[in-house]
């Protein structure tokens, strides 16, 4: 019996935002673009506006916005900002720079 593949490993994220702010909107098309590129299909990705649910910034610690949580894969990684320095974002994040083959 051949060994098999592990299966792919699934990501999930919380990005908490402050409504339209242009950081807030930097940061979900960032993110959007880096979990598109470098994990298609592999991901969830969880939008929070902090205007519509403060108690919810206070319950997961966020002191400042943007804030991206990555939730799975364990340990739990936080970043702040824009997430615009990619090489420092997937670094942070524990992903490859270039992205995996299709």
């Amino acid at each position: 019996m051949e060994p098999t593949a592990a299966p792919p490993v699934e990501y999930a994220f919380n990005l908490y935002v402050t409504g339209a702010t242009p950081n807030s909107t930097r940061a979900v098309r960032n993110i959007k673009e880096i979990c598109e590129r470098y994990l298609p299909g592999r991901y969830a990705l969880r939008i929070i506006d902090l205007y519509q649910d403060p108690e919810l910034a206070q319950q997961q610690q966020v002191v400042a916005a943007p804030t991206l949580v990555r939730v799975r894969p364990l340990p739990q990684r936080r970043l702040v900002g824009d997430l615009s320095n990619r090489a420092a974002v997937l670094a942070a994040l524990g992903l490859p720079a270039a992205p995996a083959a299709t």
